[in-house]
């Protein structure tokens, strides 16, 4: 994996808080993105994890366009998408593709499964009558269903076959990057097993790059080849899944990986308690963000922001604690 795909410099979304009742005006922001920079090769799943409200989907519904940046570049495929309009823009977004983390309000329940898939090849005019048909078909079955369920309608269907027709709907129109919101979390443990795998699968088959958005590091564990951490709208660490895994840099890492559920009851995980809650993103603590709830903080630590730093290896970590690699 050597050829970037997607690069977000410096990404940030603020959403305005107003207050007064005739006349608004601005008192603050929600922070819900603050600067943030990766990259995603061609190929990869890079899987962006933190704890609710931290600016995961934000950050995805950014990428793919359903939020306008406050500052930033997102550059797709050598391209600044943040800059496109009208044509130009439709074009680049039949190459970033979304599947959303509900799959009871993600679908039109007045549209037939048919309708639904269909609808992104004729929007970009792909496909139309009897090719788009033949194309829906291969779609559905591509993803585990029945070519015969295009008549259907989604209140048909269970929660996990309701997602496999969002993969389907994402898939049809030959995307090169794919959106996860939180696929699987709304779905049955066992159900869950069972997307996780396709979505391996048609990644091969498709030769597809995924950004995989979750809560669940143990689902993330099993689909990512890199995690990027999440806390309050920073990224603080970036590495190799097994890297990550087995050397976390960052305390608020550690933490998340402390609270992973062992299923041999012979075997016990120190578990790492936070404490406090997270701070609100519309006025976020001054220095590095998690000083508030770091049982190693120190006094820099509220006062200077690290950055996000290699620490060794493309292991990258945004601590005071931790010393680049020589």
């Amino acid at each position: 994996m050597t050829d970037v795909l997607l690069e977000v410099v410096n990404l940030s979304k603020h959403f305005p808080v107003s207050s007064g009742v005739v006349m608004q005006r601005q008192v603050g922001a929600v922070k819900a993105v603050d600067g943030i920079d990766f990259c995603v090769f061609s190929g990869e799943t890079l899987a962006l994890v933190g704890e609710s409200g931290c600016g995961k989907s934000t950050t995805g519904r950014l990428i793919v366009g359903l939020e306008k940046p406050s500052s930033g570049r997102i550059v797709f495929d050598g391209q600044d998408i943040t800059q496109l309009r009208g044509d130009a823009l439709r074009r680049v977004r039949r190459d970033l593709q979304v599947v959303f983390q509900d799959p009871y309000s993600s679908l039109n329940p007045r549209m037939t499964v048919g309708e639904i898939v269909g609808e992104p090849l004729e929007i970009h005019g792909l496909a139309r009558g009897k090719i788009k048909e033949d194309r829906v078909c291969k779609l559905l079955t591509a993803v585990g269903l029945d070519a015969g369920y295009a008549k259907r309608y989604p209140h048909e269907f269970s929660g996990g076959q309701r997602q496999r027709i969002g993969v389907a709907r994402a898939l049809a129109v030959n995307p090169k990057l794919i959106i996860c919101d939180e696929p699987v979390s709304a779905l049955d443990v066992s159900i869950q097993a069972q997307i996780i795998n396709l979505l391996q699968d048609l990644q091969q088959k498709f030769e597809l790059t995924y950004i995989f958005i979750a809560h669940d590091l143990s689902v993330v564990k099993h689909i990512s080849n890199r995690v990027a951490v999440m806390y309050l709208g920073k990224i603080v660490e970036l590495a190799r899944t097994a890297e990550l895994y087995d050397n976390p840099q960052h305390p608020y890492t550690e933490a998340l990986l402390s609270a992973i559920p062992v299923p041999d009851p012979k075997y016990t995980r120190n578990r790492i308690i936070l404490e406090g809650d997270v701070p609100s993103p519309i006025s976020p603590p001054p220095g590095c963000r998690f000083h508030t709830r770091c049982r190693h903080a120190h006094r820099i630590c509220t006062e200077q922001e690290p950055a996000l730093v290699d620490v060794g290896e493309g292991h990258f970590c945004a601590c005071h604690l931790r010393s680049p690699a020589d």
